[in-house]
């Protein structure tokens, strides 16, 4: 319910802005009528349900803490509202947790159709773990081979290097001990990524439930929408790679242009991590994410620019799922990171997380990665500047019109020179030794 406050001096603009903001979450609860006393009738015969309702929009972040705050029990537990419990769901996740309070744990994730509400139950032996792209974006992945050694039976938790977010149990006195959410993270994003890093570096450890089930609609875009739109992703993810990267923060700065624009004081994290004595980012990916690409060890990484027809052409593509299969891109090169930012590895992938330029006869399209060589497999002459594919032996080319990529017999020409960001040839002696 609704609490009034007392009355605080504020200036008139400030008033406004709270009132409007009071009133429009007010009109809301109307429009949704079954948010307003439709549910507080429907949960009085529920005494442990607490409905608890800020006065203005809070977003997801500030919402779980004043739950958080209200809540008795010494287990919390976080579900998104668009969710489904299987039966007996909470109980492994309370036992867990009873077995070792450092422990946050996870429900395996169900599928459940956003258009027509089915359940796809997810076998044990279908397991995925969490990760992250050097965007700060998370990621499911095939559980990897060292964990299925660990493990002894299907039902045996699984190791997570990262989590979803949206639904798990905690310790809340280890969630307060790890200093919960970080305060100066706006509406959504990058909370469930700083949650999954403190956890594992400070001394705890994150793990997925066979035995819990938890059925969830995955929707096709994201429903918030900000005023100060993609900013607030931004000022979160600059907090958290500030906190919580160390050195490896400035991959993510490469993504995104080296624009942190204004992400607050952070000085209070970086005392908590230091009084917990957490360790170090570079643990935590040589120990629990080592299958993490670090573009570090990339030959060369940023832009692929076209030195001819105005040398003003850079590769450009998203590089996500629905990429996928897709002819490569081409765009004005705008040195600010982001869908221009690839990596050459040592093996000859020209790559972005988990795409690779693939060339089998016709385009040049985005793959997954498949380590194997073959159609993803390319040599950069730092001298010619050319990109040759290893196995046709024919070069990269910029068409004529600059709107596309073709493979063309090798020739010198202008439009067949490229020039590949911070490429390192050593780099090739130095793995060699």
């Amino acid at each position: 319910m609704l609490h009034k406050s007392k009355k605080q001096r504020c200036t008139k603009k400030a008033c406004l802005k709270a009132r409007r903001e009071e009133r429009r979450g007010k009109k809301l609860i109307r429009k949704i009528s079954h948010l307003g006393r439709q549910l507080e009738d429907y949960f009085v015969h529920f005494p442990k349900v607490k409905i608890v309702r800020a006065r203005k929009r809070e977003g997801l972040i500030r919402a779980r803490l004043m739950g958080a705050s209200v809540a008795k029990a010494p287990i919390l537990t976080y579900l998104d509202s668009h969710c489904e419990c299987a039966q007996g769901w909470l109980e492994p996740l309370l036992q867990r947790i009873a077995n070792n309070w450092t422990t946050v744990v996870c429900p395996v994730i169900d599928v459940i159709d956003d258009e027509t509400f089915e359940y796809h139950f997810r076998e044990n032996g279908e397991v995925n773990v969490g990760g992250f792209d050097w965007n700060l974006q998370f990621s499911w992945h095939a559980m990897p081979e060292r964990e299925q050694k660990r493990r002894n039976h299907t039902w045996d938790p699984v190791w997570s290097p990262t989590m979803a977010g949206g639904l798990f149990s905690i310790n809340r006195q280890f969630f307060e001990r790890l200093g919960t959410y970080d305060s100066g993270f706006d509406i959504w994003g990058g909370e469930n990524l700083e949650l999954s890093f403190k956890t594992w570096m400070c001394g705890g450890a994150l793990e997925i439930l066979p035995c819990s089930h938890v059925g969830h609609i995955f929707r096709k875009r994201s429903p918030y929408k900000w005023k100060s739109g993609v900013n607030v992703l931004r000022k979160n993810s600059v907090r958290l790679a500030e906190v919580w990267l160390d050195e490896y923060k400035k991959y993510y700065y490469d993504r995104i242009g080296n624009d942190l624009g204004e992400y607050g004081d952070v000085t209070s994290r970086k005392n908590l991590r230091k009084n917990l004595n957490c360790k170090s980012f570079e643990w935590y990916l040589k120990t629990v994410y080592p299958e993490l690409y670090i573009p570090g060890e990339a030959l060369g990484q940023g832009e692929i620019r076209n030195l001819g027809e105005g040398g003003d052409t850079c590769l450009d593509s998203a590089a996500k799922r629905d990429d996928f299969h897709k002819p490569i891109g081409l765009w004005p090169c705008h040195s600010q990171g982001g869908n221009q930012y690839w990596m050459f590895s040592k093996e000859g992938e020209i790559k972005r997380d988990e795409a690779c330029l693939d060339y089998s006869g016709e385009d040049v399209i985005l793959y997954p990665c498949h380590g194997a060589g073959g159609n993803q497999m390319w040599m950069y002459d730092p001298n010619l500047h050319t990109i040759q594919q290893a196995s046709s032996r024919r070069c990269m080319e910029l068409s004529a019109d600059k709107q596309s990529v073709l493979m063309a017999p090798c020739n010198g020409s202008d439009r067949q020179k490229w020039l590949v960001q911070n490429y390192d040839p050593t780099k090739l002696l130095k793995a060699a030794s």
